[in-house]
């Protein structure tokens, strides 16, 4: 028996960034992989880095040091401003807007609705990378992953986004590529739709408990009734 897909009538749609708006695992891999050269460890392939990709820059580093390898708190800690060093240097250069996404963002403003990017990305790259992918002129407030002394999945940058919106969590939707985005969602009490062609840290994203699968960002309109 068939399900009716849902419909939502938000007034504010939260997004996240990488993995969900923009395509940044070029830029991520290479400042990863600069980062691991400068410390004389091997390069990884861009593939596996895609999956240490959601949680913020230190678990990125985290990972890139520690799978499959050994590296102290005090080399991981060390090796943080290093990647952001170089991370400073590419963010932007590779990174592309996926399918729908400039399309879909120009059709929400056009339906009134506000818009916002929560990402657990640090402010100092995605402020920048908004401007240079050309899409921050969208975005009525940007959450970044160090507004907060907490990222995703903690709901609290979700309300923040809200409250910033003159919106309750109740009026807003969140449209993510993981598992953090739709925990978030769910503990602000927000419905979440994922995208399919994100990063999902390596995990099935139809796995994840949401509201809606989007495998283009235009799907999402499809769940938002009209003004």
């Amino acid at each position: 028996m068939s399900t009716a897909r849902p419909r939502f009538a938000p007034r504010a749609v939260l997004f996240d960034l990488d993995g969900t708006l923009l395509d940044t695992i070029a830029d991520l891999a290479e400042a990863a992989n600069r980062m691991l050269t400068e410390l004389g460890r091997p390069p990884r392939p861009q593939d596996e880095i895609h999956r240490f990709v959601g949680k913020g820059i230190p678990n990125l580093v985290h990972r890139c040091l520690t799978e499959g390898s050994a590296a102290s708190e005090a080399e991981i800690a060390a090796a943080v401003p290093v990647f952001r060093r170089h991370y400073t240097v590419v963010n932007g250069v590779h990174a592309r807007l996926y399918p729908g996404v400039d399309a879909t963002l120009q059709a929400m403003r056009a339906r009134g609705l506000r818009l916002a990017v929560v990402t657990n990305k640090a402010a100092a790259f995605t402020l920048p990378l908004l401007e240079r992918t050309g899409i921050a002129g969208y975005f009525d407030t940007v959450v970044s992953g160090d507004t907060l002394a907490v990222k995703k999945p903690d709901p609290a940058v979700l309300h923040l986004a809200c409250a910033r919106l003159g919106v309750s969590a109740g009026q807003a939707l969140m449209i993510g590529d993981s598992a953090n985005d739709a925990l978030a969602a769910q503990g602000a009490g927000m419905p979440v739709l994922l995208v399919t062609y994100g990063y999902s840290e390596g995990m099935p994203v139809d796995t994840i408990e949401c509201d809606g699968l989007l495998s283009s960002a235009l799907q999402a309109l499809d769940y938002i009734d009209p003004a």
